[in-house]
This record gives structure tokens, C-alpha cells and sequence, in this order.
């Protein structure tokens, strides 16, 4: 990575460099323990914004930001590098991922997992949360087990129950009667109540591992769960010098459905989370249904964000795929670009990238996404409106 002073200039970078990144990166694979902490549909790859940070200048005493930080890859690169770094999403689930991390394994993690769950199988009748259809994915013996370990974790001291609310977090689906985290379909797992205990427990001791195994120095990480288009820059609290971020594409994936349960089990709002979160499938089949023409509004909106808070000629990276709306398709790069240009941005390298075949989500037939767009611009003025 190069970081440059703030009083020099920042150089356009070497697109030489840039072009000969294969940036389908095929022989890519997990780097550590802490990639498969918690399911997450679209993950960003974790070569991407390592692959930028690394080829594009960083003025000094700048932060990187990530407007729609998902599950923390750039955040969790920004650190692995030294790099201060914000992200802000709409998704508790995505906001809980991010928060750990990025923060330190609490102290005697596993012993405080090993007591909640000790005192969770002792619970008689625990006070089970009002979750719509609740009988239908989760049967009695594991309602009763989620409900305990959720009343005991939030006994805990505060600095554990982040990285606790994960464990669990991490094994809802597979202990429902959801087929898999992409299918909605209900099937009888005959999961129990033990089942549901050694889950949380191989959970918390996965996530123990991978916390502890970190060789890198914690830079600051700041996580703002909320809408990004009602963020304000003084949230933000830092100079951005980067942005690396993929936004998510109109009519694809269904992050909020994804996380659906884990959120009502977790004390979250999931149909907030749907009305507010860009892309959502729902957005697109109401009376007055989502256009690209919103999508462009959406971006806009984070791009005057962007504007307010990133120094002059810093860099905005984005990752996004094409949608398919009502039948046409949406080149997403080129509406962002247009909207960009207009807000001040030139872009200054751009290419494909292919998908692996074997990403999942809910909606990939209605998406249409096969490839992905590149897209690195500068901030060419120093004020953008």
C-alpha cells in the first residue's frame, strides 16, 4: 500500500498495474478462519479491496470507507494493513458480522460461551420472542434452546455479547426448518434442543479460533449501523482518503430475507430493514414500483456523502453486477458512472470480472448476474454537490 503526504499531490495510479490484475481472481481461497465466521450471501471477495489498497495511493492521515459494508471485508483489510476505516449498513446481522471482526476477542471468550450455555439447558420455561410463523421453522425443542441461550447471552458482561450474539446467530438456519441459508423451503431436520446447544457451543470455538488467530495490529474500525442515505457526514467522524464498496444491485439480492430469522430471534426489525434496503426484490413488484431511475437517486445520494467527506482527489472503488428489471436489463456501472461524473468523479480504470459459478442467493434468476464491473473513479474537484 502507498500512502502519500498530505501536502503532495496524488498521482493517478499505475493503470498498467490495475490491467493486469485477473480480477476474477480463480485460484483465490479463504485466507483465515475469520471469512467463515457467519453465513453471508454475495460475500466480497476478500482479493478486491486487498488488491486496492495495495495499487492505489492513500494520503496520509485518511481512513477508507465502505458505505455498504455487508459482512466487514474491507473493513477487515483496512486493518489487516494499518488502515483506519468506517462502514455503514442498513443490516444489524451484517453490522454484528463487522463489529467483530474488527474488535478484540473478548477476554475468556470461551469460558463465558461455555457458561451460557451450561446455564441455557437449565432454563425451565424460557420466554419465547412472537416471531411470525415461528411453529412452522422451528420446532418446540429448538425454540426453547434459542430462546434460553438468547435470555443468558444477554445476561453476560457487554464486551462478550457481540461475539456470543454471532455464535448463535451463525447456526439459527441450520437449526430451523429452513432447507439451507438460500432456500426457503421447510423440511423436517428433526434438530433438538442438544443440537441446537453443541451448535452454539462448535460455533463460539470456530469464532474463538479465528479472533484469536489475527497477527495484524487493530487500526480503528468505526461500524455505523443505519440507512447510508441518511447518514450525515459528521457521522462518518474521519477524513476518507478511499472508498471501496459494492452496492447492492436493484432487484437481486435479498440480504434482509436472508437474515430474516436471525433477526426476529436476535431482537432486530427485519421489515424495517426491507423498507429501507436498496435493491430489495419487494422495491420492484409493488403498485409503485422501484425503477433504475432510483437506483441512480440511491447513488447519487451516498455520492454526495462520498463528496463531503473524502479529500481531494482521493478514490471511490465500486464492484457492481448488471439487474434485471421488469424484464430489461440495467447496466447498474454505467448509471453509477453517469450519476458520479456528474457529482465530480472521473473514472480511471474499469473491467469485467466473472462470477464464480458457484455463488449463491436467493434471486440469481431474476438478478441475470454473471459478471461484475470494476469501477475505480477519483474525486477530480474539490467539492462535490
Amino acid at each position: 500500500m502507498t500512502v502519500v503526504p498530505n501536502s503532495a499531490p496524488v498521482n493517478l495510479p499505475d493503470i498498467g498495474s490495475l490491467a493486469e490484475i485477473d480480477w476474477d481472481f480463480p485460484e483465490r481461497m479463504s485466507h483465515s478462519g475469520i471469512e467463515g465466521i457467519h453465513p453471508y450471501p454475495a460475500k466480497f471477495v476478500t482479493e478486491l479491496p486487498r488488491t486496492l489498497l495495495k495499487l492505489l495511493p492513500l494520503p496520509r492521515n485518511t481512513a477508507v470507507l465502505d458505505p455498504f459494508c455487508g459482512s466487514g471485508t474491507t473493513l477487515v483489510e483496512s486493518q489487516r494493513l494499518g488502515v483506519p476505516s468506517v462502514g455503514v449498513d442498513l443490516n444489524p446481522i451484517a453490522c454484528l458480522m463487522t463489529r467483530v471482526k474488527t474488535s478484540p476477542l473478548p477476554p475468556e471468550f470461551g469460558k463465558w460461551a461455555r457458561r451460557v450455555a451450561s446455564a441455557a439447558r437449565r432454563v425451565g420455561e424460557p420466554e419465547v420472542p412472537d416471531i411470525p410463523r415461528l411453529d412452522h421453522w422451528f420446532n418446540g425443542q429448538v425454540q426453547s434452546a434459542l430462546a434460553a441461550l438468547s435470555t443468558e447471552i444477554s445476561a453476560t458482561p457487554s464486551v462478550q455479547q457481540d461475539a456470543l450474539r454471532l455464535a448463535l446467530s451463525s447456526i439459527i438456519v441450520r437449526v430451523s426448518n429452513q432447507e439451507s441459508d438460500t432456500r426457503y423451503a421447510a423440511v423436517d431436520k428433526g434438530s433438538t434442543s442438544e443440537d441446537v446447544y453443541r451448535g452454539f457451543l462448535r460455533a463460539a470455538h470456530g469464532l474463538e479460533d479465528a479472533l484469536h488467530d489475527r497477527d495484524y495490529p487493530f487500526a480503528p474500525a468505526t461500524v455505523i449501523e443505519g440507512d447510508v442515505l441518511e447518514t450525515r457526514h459528521s457521522d462518518i467522524g474521519k477524513r476518507i482518503g478511499m472508498v471501496i464498496t459494492s452496492p447492492p444491485y436493484p432487484n437481486a439480492y435479498e440480504y434482509w430475507l436472508y437474515h430474516k430469522y436471525r433477526m426476529y430471534w436476535l431482537g432486530y426489525d427485519p421489515l424495517r430493514v426491507r423498507s429501507r434496503e436498496i435493491g430489495a426484490r419487494a422495491h420492484f413488484f409493488k403498485r409503485n414500483h422501484h425503477t433504475a431511475d432510483d437506483f441512480a437517486r440511491q447513488m447519487q445520494q451516498t455520492l454526495q456523502l462520498i463528496g463531503q467527506v473524502m479529500v481531494r482527489e482521493g478514490f471511490a472503488c465500486f464492484v457492481i453486477g448488471r439487474s434485471r428489471i421488469h424484464g430489461q436489463d440495467v447496466d447498474n456501472a454505467r448509471v453509477l458512472e453517469d450519476v458520479a461524473t456528474a457529482a465530480g468523479f472521473e473514472r480511471v480504470f474499469s473491467a469485467e470480472r466473472v462470477l464464480a459459478a458457484t455463488r449463491k442467493s436467493f434471486n440469481l434468476s431474476h438478478a441475470n448476474i454473471r459478471t461484475e464491473t470494476v469501477l475505480v473513479l477519483r474525486r477530480r474537484s474539490a467539492r462535490c454537490d
